[in-house]
This record gives structure tokens, C-alpha cells and sequence, in this order.
């Protein structure tokens, strides 16, 4: 298979936009942006970013802290920044609890270093959080090599009035079962 029909059919996936922070080696602050990041676990909470062995902000991340900046649906500019097409005006930092942060973000996630892992001609590193903020803003995503907004909930929306509804379907954890073969005759 070609290189670029594999990248397509990963394009098939839509995800969120983040982009990794950290600083450098004399303190600067640095960013990639990273479609690869994964939630992995809520106790211990750890969660993982996959970037290209090629990119600068690989050879920053190994062994430090960096933060995982989920960019809001108006953070385009912000998204191209970090993928090498500066903007101005430039994105806004703040300090973090680990590494810099960036202003404005759906949500971050601030990460210590849990692991590193080959990953081909990725290395995928894992965090552990130990903050996190959300501002409730919606995300940017990114499908087919393009980037798009949430959009407008559908009826169909999951668990909308589902009965597999975990909290008010059919089943919840009160629910006893009595089976067939011993259940009384009507």
C-alpha cells in the first residue's frame, strides 16, 4: 500500500486539533500542532501524543513535562501556526503547571512524562495529567485533511433518549435478573 492511500484512509477518522507545548532547551516556549492524541486513563490519568521522530518538538518532548492544548473551534489560526504557517497576530501563552499553555484552548491538559514508546517513524509519548482545565468552547476538528466545527447537534446524538441509556435505560445497577427455567407460571 502507498504512503498517501494509508494517510487518506487515516483521514477517514475525524479528531480533535491539539497542539503539544513545551519548552526547549534554553526555556522556550515551543509548539507542534497534533491530530494524534489519545485519552488512555483515568486512574492513574494518563493520556498520549504521537508525533513524527522528524519534528522539532519531538527531540524537546523526550523526558519533559509538556501540555496538551485541545483547540476551540475559533483556533484555526492557532492550529496552522503550529503546523509551520506563522500567524499574526501570534498565539498567546501563559504559564502552566508543567509547561506553557496556550490562551483560549477548549480544554488542556497539563502532563508529566509517564513513558515513551517506538512507534515507527512516530514516538508516541505518554502523560500523566495533573491538571486540567475545559472552558466549555467547542473544538476544532480535522477530517479528510480539512479542518471543520463541531456543528449542530443531531436528534441522534448519543444516548438522546436511547434506552441503552446507562442512566436511565433499560438496565441499570439495581436491575436483578431472574432466568426463565425459574421464574413462577403464570
Amino acid at each position: 500500500m502507498e504512503p498517501r492511500e494509508l494517510r487518506n484512509i487515516f483521514g477517514q477518522f475525524a479528531s480533535g486539533v491539539t497542539v503539544i507545548t513545551c519548552t526547549n532547551a534554553d526555556g522556550t516556549p515551543h509548539g507542534a500542532t497534533v491530530t494524534a492524541f489519545t485519552a488512555i486513563s483515568i486512574e492513574p490519568r494518563l493520556c498520549q501524543v504521537t508525533l513524527t521522530r522528524k519534528s522539532k518538538a519531538c527531540s524537546y518532548l523526550s523526558g519533559e513535562a509538556f501540555a496538551v492544548n485541545i483547540l476551540a473551534a475559533d483556533q484555526l489560526d492557532t492550529a496552522m501556526h503550529f503546523a509551520g504557517r506563522p500567524q499574526s497576530p501570534e498565539p498567546v501563552w501563559d504559564d502552566g503547571p508543567t509547561a506553557p499553555v496556550l490562551c483560549g484552548t477548549a480544554a488542556t491538559l497539563s502532563c508529566k512524562p509517564w513513558a515513551e514508546y517506538d512507534g515507527g517513524d512516530h514516538i508516541i509519548f505518554i502523560g500523566e495529567i495533573v491538571d486540567a482545565t475545559a472552558s466549555g468552547k467547542d473544538p476544532l476538528l480535522f477530517y479528510r485533511s480539512t479542518f471543520h466545527d463541531l456543528g449542530s447537534p443531531t436528534a441522534s446524538a448519543a444516548w438522546n433518549g436511547s434506552m441503552d441509556d446507562p442512566h436511565s435505560g433499560w438496565f441499570n445497577a439495581a436491575t436483578s435478573f431472574t432466568p426463565l427455567h425459574l421464574q413462577p407460571a403464570l
